[in-house]
């Protein structure tokens, strides 16, 4: 299965989610990859688009192996593998450290004049344009939870099945596309996958804000 970009990934998704139509769910996306996916499915859906805001905490060999995540709050989720990848203690510190500070700067980037809206008592959309080791979605699930949405989706175009079964108990609904035995990585599985920038989250946002 191929998805042609982001935007036909959020079409896709949408169907799927269909039951949510006329209910204004709040789709939380989670930067920057998900983000023009969230503004597809937010409208499809007839609800409302956000941000929540993770990390990847990330291996001292590479910037693209993730070793656990970390929210807002500062709450980290640490993986299993991450003391045998390089993640001692004093490293996971520090890179705790690193995220805080992009974490904020993002913040004030993206919302800089509105709070995050507030997820409690809704029905809630976390997406994200596919997942690999899931340590993101496990900190954005965690994070929204703490919030009390009255039910808790988590929605993906591909992820790896093994992946699955980790995020599964951690919300109310678990909504995959594809979930492929070969999976290597989120990119495989789309002809476009191409970087999102910061401004073009920025104007996603400020724009479905105006509409709301």
């Amino acid at each position: 299965m191929m998805f042609a970009n982001r935007q036909d990934a959020g079409r896709q998704l949408a169907r799927a989610l269909s039951a949510y139509q006329g209910r204004h769910p709040l789709i939380l996306a989670i930067p920057r990859g998900a983000v023009p996916m969230g503004k597809t499915i937010a409208e499809l859906l007839e609800g409302e688009l956000d941000v929540v805001l993770v990390r990847k905490l990330t291996s001292p060999y590479s910037s693209e192996f993730a070793l656990g995540a970390i929210d807002e709050s500062g709450w980290a989720y640490i993986a299993d593998h991450a003391a045998s990848a390089g993640g001692t203690p004093e490293y996971m510190e520090r890179e705790k450290q690193r995220q805080m500070t992009t974490l904020r700067e993002r913040r004030a980037q993206y919302t800089p004049l509105r709070p995050p809206v507030d997820p409690a008592g809704r029905v809630v959309i976390i997406i994200d344009d596919g997942l690999a080791t899931g340590s993101t979605m496990i900190a954005a699930l965690h994070a929204t939870r703490a919030k009390h949405p009255a039910r808790l989706v988590c929605a993906v175009p591909v992820s790896p099945p093994e992946t699955l079964e980790t995020i599964r108990p951690l919300c109310d609904e678990l909504v995959c596309l594809f979930a492929p035995p070969d999976f290597r990585a989120v990119g495989q599985f789309y002809q476009d996958f191409n970087q999102v920038s910061d401004d073009e989250v920025i104007d996603i946002l400020k724009h479905r804000q105006t509409a709301a």
